[in-house]
């Protein structure tokens, strides 16, 4: 089984505003660079999103993959088991379902261990996912994030 670390990050620029996240997929030697902005969206969702690039980015199942994020909304989510509770009762009242429905179905194809790290603490991968996550958000070329521009 592969061995893949995923650092992630999102950023959004106002809460809601123009969004973005970046990701890197770390293997063996191999390093692959993943962003994209958004129109209108938060930085809760384009962290869940960096997240769920990620791993849907990923071409081997199942893979053991340790993914570094400094979003505690995520990592606590998942870690603390809430999503598993939320999910029992169909999101009902919770921010972002789709991004947590889309979350659990590629999170129990792999072996998923989460890392917190603090952001903007000169952590190289970290850094740079913030770069790539702010480019995005910044760009001509945005995405209209549909499910949360409609709600």
């Amino acid at each position: 089984m592969k061995n893949i670390q995923i650092y992630t990050d999102g950023s959004s620029r106002g809460n809601p505003g123009p969004g973005g996240y970046g990701v890197i997929l770390e293997t063996q030697g191999y390093s692959k660079e993943i962003s994209a902005g958004f129109k209108k969206t938060t930085n809760n969702r384009m962290e869940l999103m960096a997240v769920i690039i990620g791993l849907e980015s990923l071409k081997v199942k199942p893979s053991n993959v340790m993914i570094y994020s400094d979003s505690k909304y995520v990592i606590d989510a998942v870690e603390k088991k809430w999503v598993l509770k939320w999910e029992k009762t169909n999101f009902k009242n919770k921010k972002n379902p789709d991004l947590w429905e889309r979350f659990l179905k590629i999170f129990r194809c792999h072996n998923v261990i989460f890392s917190w790290i603090k952001g903007h603490n000169n952590h190289r991968q970290n850094e740079r996912c913030d770069f790539l996550a702010v480019k995005a958000a910044l760009g001509k070329e945005l995405i209209e994030d549909e499910f949360y521009e409609n709600l």
